[in-house]
């Protein structure tokens, strides 16, 4: 089997796919992640998620290189579809959490799974949608208090107490949600000749 290289320093994608129990290194990619004029958000992650895998190729040319990116997007009746960012503090997160209040937040996550010997890369895209709860400012306010989501899209740990504000979730990968679509990419190793389990 290749070695498997996670282009990421994100410790929820690790803790994910640990728990397909097969052995890698991780790495973040140096990358502009700047969102592109007038792209759409189910192509910036794409289009991000086989940037970050590209970028660590010629370092790691023997690799099946794994790139993921996502983006939480809120789409108001009447109005542009927003793309959330990562709030970084308590005042964005709770404007971001106000506005998602009662309403549903799409979380879109490229993947892209790079086999740096042939250069051949599968990218996907694989949508989850959080339906969040009518919540008051006291409700968020405690949250972010108890949680401080800073560094998440959408401003709440899906995986932890932000599970508290949803009202339900829909989608065929849970833990897209977090950062790593464990189903599809599976399918993606698999192509490669790597078995799981």
């Amino acid at each position: 089997m290749p070695p498997i290289l996670l282009a990421s320093s994100s410790p929820y994608r690790r803790e994910l796919l640990a728990r397909l129990g097969l052995p890698f290194s991780h790495q973040a990619p140096a990358l502009d992640e700047t969102r592109l004029a007038g792209e759409p958000a189910q192509a910036m992650v794409m289009r991000l998620a086989e940037a970050k895998a590209r970028a660590l190729a010629a370092q790691y040319p023997g690799h099946l290189i794994i790139g993921s990116d996502q983006a939480a997007v809120l789409a108001l009746p009447g109005a542009e579809a927003q793309v959330l960012g990562k709030p970084g503090h308590f005042e964005a997160a709770l404007a971001q959490l106000q506005a998602c209040s009662g309403q549903v937040v799409s979380f879109l996550t490229g993947l892209a799974l790079l086999d740096a010997r042939s250069g051949q890369c599968q990218v996907d895209c694989v949508p989850f949608s959080v339906h969040l709860r009518q919540l008051d400012t006291a409700a968020l306010t405690r949250y972010l208090h108890a949680e401080t989501p800073y560094d998440c899209a959408g401003s709440f740990k899906a995986e932890g107490l932000g599970v508290s504000l949803f009202e339900r979730t829909e989608g065929e990968d849970a833990t897209s949600l977090i950062g790593l679509p464990l189903i599809r990419l599976v399918r993606m190793l698999q192509n490669c000749q790597v078995q799981v389990p």
